[in-house]
């Protein structure tokens, strides 16, 4: 059994945008002396590690010395056709454009990555039966690479809760589809853990935040998330609710912040590994 499909709940992942700045290699090293069991990749880490001159089995060789899976290439923004994706973005946002879908299934088959993550960032007015239909095709184009899709909401946008992700995916009626969860917007949605359908839930992404938002939301989910437990979000309460409803998910730390960023990696490592654990023992 490939390490990425043994990866549950409880097996933490150390997120790309946590440790954006850092090598793969460099990065598998951090992660697996921090004790985590896999990391998520946006398309651009391997495309550096490619261009550094590492080979495919190169990189398979490191997560196997380590430890370590893939669990999830991310995020796929232009996968609705006819979307205006990169309206919701800034200029780091619009960058991911670049990357299309055939580029995260090179990917994932050469490292043999657990899911793709998908997110629509259009802030305006959307078809949300056309963005079901959509969702359910990526799915099947997806399932010939046997990898699981999750759908990530935005609170800024259409798909502002878990809720409305969740009815999507719902709608679409792939077995390989479910929801990302992502704890920061689901706190910034307002929406109660209760609305979440446990079992739906295929991926977590754990940070957490002050209780009062800042006006440009974007910006602030971009540079200044705090780490679990660290804010007002009630993580050990989602994680409870996650547990109790059958979610099997990996839970990710993704914790998007300028001022952890500019710490030492293998101390970043540490600190999100120790943050998480922190609210996982009250889930039991």
């Amino acid at each position: 059994m490939a390490r990425s499909e043994r990866l549950g709940f409880g097996d933490l992942v150390l997120c790309a945008g946590t440790v954006a700045l850092s090598g793969f290699a460099e990065r598998a090293a951090a992660a697996a002396e921090a004790g985590f069991a896999a990391l998520s990749l946006f398309p651009q880490d391997y495309r550096r590690a490619r261009e550094s001159g590492l080979g495919d089995a190169e990189l398979r060789a490191i997560l196997r010395d380590h430890d370590l899976a893939v669990a999830e290439i991310d995020p796929l923004l232009s996968w609705v056709t006819g979307d205006a994706a990169g309206a919701g973005l800034n200029e780091r946002g619009r960058a991911f454009l670049a990357s299309g879908e055939d580029e995260f299934y090179a990917i994932a088959d050469a490292l043999g990555a657990r899911s793709i993550n998908a997110a629509l960032a259009d802030p305006g007015p959307v078809d949300l039966e056309r963005v079901a239909d959509a969702f359910g095709a990526l799915c099947d184009r997806a399932a010939a690479h046997e990898l699981l899709v999750t759908l990530e909401f935005l609170p800024w946008t259409r798909i502002r809760d878990a809720a409305t992700a969740a009815s999507l995916v719902e709608r679409a009626g792939r077995a390989n589809g479910g929801v990302m969860l992502d704890a920061w917007h689901h706190f910034r949605s307002g929406a109660p853990h209760a609305s979440i359908p446990a079992a739906r839930v295929f991926g977590i992404q754990l940070s957490d935040a002050p209780a009062e938002a800042e006006p440009n939301p974007v910006d602030e989910t971009l540079h200044r998330r705090l780490l679990p437990g660290e804010g007002a979000a009630d993580l050990a309460g989602l994680l409870r609710h996650l547990a109790a409803g059958g979610c099997r998910a990996p839970i990710g730390v993704e914790v998007f912040s300028d001022a952890l960023a500019a710490q030492p990696l293998r101390e970043v490592a540490r600190r999100t590994a120790a943050a998480a654990r922190s609210v996982l023992p009250r889930t039991r």
